[in-house]
């Protein structure tokens, strides 16, 4: 048996703002943007190398509540670059919000952001 894990749901308030971050500011690709109903999408954004975000937006107050919550105040996600310093600068300059300064690990260069919704994230170049 072959199994993968073809996506990861993550809770945004909005589509559109959702999409605009995820394409400009991580500068991922926009996979699919299928309208389901008069408000549901079906929205996926990926980085270069693999991997997908299901961007799913909420729809009643539990989900709304869980925005940038889901992981329950831990970092949430992990993405992994091989330009660390360019992609730091990059989005710095679109406003990202880091919560430390850039750190080296025995497993690579670090830094803790949030997303415009408060997930936090690792930005990870791997030794």
């Amino acid at each position: 048996m072959t199994q993968t894990l073809a996506a990861t749901a993550l809770l945004v308030p909005d589509y559109d703002e959702a999409i605009a971050f995820f394409t400009t500011v991580l500068r991922w690709t926009l996979v699919e943007d299928t309208p389901l109903s008069a408000d549901k999408r079906w929205v996926r954004v990926a980085p270069a190398a693999g991997g997908t975000l299901l961007l799913a937006r909420a729809a009643n107050e539990a989900q709304r509540a869980a925005i940038g919550q889901q992981s329950g105040g831990r970092v949430f996600m992990f993405l992994h670059t091989t330009a660390f310093d360019a992609d730091h600068r990059h989005m710095l300059a679109h406003g990202v919000r880091f919560l430390e300064a850039p750190r080296h690990e025995p497993y690579g260069t670090v830094a803790v952001f949030l997303d415009p919704w408060g997930n936090r994230w690792d930005l990870i170049q791997p030794s």
